[in-house]
């Protein structure tokens, strides 16, 4: 991929989009580099997410197996969403066809289904569209709706040095990287039904996304603004964290466990360490920056709603020319 040129598209693409609705109902709400978009609504706000399975698909398709690639697409919207501590309450769907196969879609459905449950959010429509003019292979995607009361909104403004860093870790890769991870597949030459750990190399590459809605809405009601940030670590890795506050450092010196999985497609691939946390979660799937004070009992929480959760780090003062996150571990650093 040329990503300067691809960088370059999204830019004179996004500078066209200039039309707002006057301040009121439906107007957007800025000045913060939100994980989802917002909008006026009264004494709330709207957030609205859109995104996709991406080249996740291809693994299921080759595996032959789509009861998963549901849940990847909702956890790609709703863990955006709740970064901004706005719950989800809906969710509409849209399949792209090359072909309309019964049993595919049944199980696409049941992951679909699955992922709704878990999210705790209706899926209130969608659309399906047979366009093989157009799509070589099936594609998923999903749009999320969500509510958060503005003084509930977290945009990542209270955060201040000395303030506690959680992390919450990953199922795997999640749905990102999925380009690289398949391109490092076929020059190893493996086989994806090779044994990995208990299961195969093809299913721990396709476990799904883990979904963080509940335990976040459970620590938010618990905490209430001793939450300052939330972060979805998504594509990009860990310089995700830089995207709540860029006037401090995320200092990380004690991080999660990295899975097998990226073990094997660092060694495999050849991949330098920077680049692989500059690229995939690397076990951290999503962070939370909470007061000090409150950092224990945060991830008593969390660990009480089922979720694996540790304080990883700290905030720091950013002084000129110091990085925004800081993995002290491994000496990396990410502007």
């Amino acid at each position: 991929m040329d990503i300067p040129r691809t960088q370059a598209a999204i830019k004179a693409l996004t500078a066209t989009l200039t039309y707002q609705r006057p301040p009121g109902p439906g107007s957007r709400v800025g000045g913060g580099d939100f994980f989802t978009g917002l909008v006026e609504f009264g004494d709330h706000y709207l957030g609205l997410c859109t995104d996709g399975v991406g080249t996740k698909l291809l693994l299921a398709q080759a595996l032959n197996k789509f009861d998963t690639v549901g849940l990847d697409c909702m956890a790609m919207n709703v863990n955006d969403m709740i970064c901004a501590g706005a719950e989800p309450l809906a969710f509409v769907d849209y399949l792209a066809l090359a072909t309309a196969d019964p049993e595919e879609l049944e199980a696409l459905g049941r992951g679909l289904n699955e992922a709704a449950r878990q999210a705790n959010v209706t899926i209130v429509g969608g659309e399906s569209a047979i366009i093989p003019e157009l799509v070589k292979e099936n594609d998923l995607a999903g749009t999320a709706l969500g509510v958060v009361a503005r003084d509930r909104l977290i945009d990542g403004s209270q955060i201040a040095p000395g303030d506690a860093l959680i992390g919450l870790a990953s199922s795997g890769p999640h749905s990102n990287g999925y380009t690289l991870i398949r391109k490092i597949v076929e020059h190893a030459g493996a086989d994806l039904a090779d044994p990995f750990h208990d299961t195969t190399l093809g299913l721990a590459l396709l476990e799904p996304t883990r979904i963080y809605v509940r335990p976040i809405m459970a620590l938010l009601e618990g905490l209430g603004t001793r939450v300052k940030g939330l972060a979805n670590i998504t594509g990009g890795g860990w310089r995700n964290l830089a995207r709540l506050n860029r006037q401090v450092t995320f200092d990380i010196t004690d991080p999660l466990p990295v899975p097998p999985i990226f073990d094997w497609l660092q060694e495999h691939g050849r991949v330098e360490t920077l680049e692989m946390y500059g690229t995939f979660n690397m076990g951290l799937g999503f962070g939370v920056v909470t007061a000090q004070e409150a950092a224990q009992e945060a991830v008593e929480l969390l660990e009480g709603a089922g979720e694996q959760a540790r304080m990883i780090g700290r905030v720091e003062q950013r002084n000129k020319g110091d990085p925004a996150v800081v993995h002290r571990t491994l000496d990396l650093s990410w502007d």
